[in-house]
């Protein structure tokens, strides 16, 4: 069984038992995220929801709060001596999937 899910503008195909690496999210670790925003649930049968499947729910556990690989950023502009350069780290929050609810 998976279903599909939106969060933070993003769409997720989760499945029980699996970790997911989300935006940074709210709260502590080890409490219980409910997502509503689910799209489709497949078991039996494939449930398609328009926009969102009715009474169906996704619910996982925060795992951690880390942050992401480095990326670099430089701006140049040639003869002119000119460059800067910008690091950037996206912080992230891995949930892991406890149960489908459909």
């Amino acid at each position: 069984m998976y279903a599909v899910v939106e969060t933070s503008g993003h769409q997720y195909r989760v499945e029980e038992g699996a970790t997911l690496r989300l935006d940074r999210m709210t709260g502590e670790v080890g409490q219980e995220i409910t997502f509503d925003r689910v799209l489709l649930v497949k078991g039996d049968e494939v449930q398609i929801g328009t926009p969102v499947v009715d009474g169906a729910k996704v619910v996982g556990t925060i795992v951690r709060h880390t942050k992401g690989a480095k990326l670099i950023a430089l701006k140049f502009k040639r003869r002119k001596g000119h460059h800067r350069r910008v690091g950037f780290r996206a912080q992230y929050t891995d949930v892991r999937i406890e149960r489908i609810e459909a």
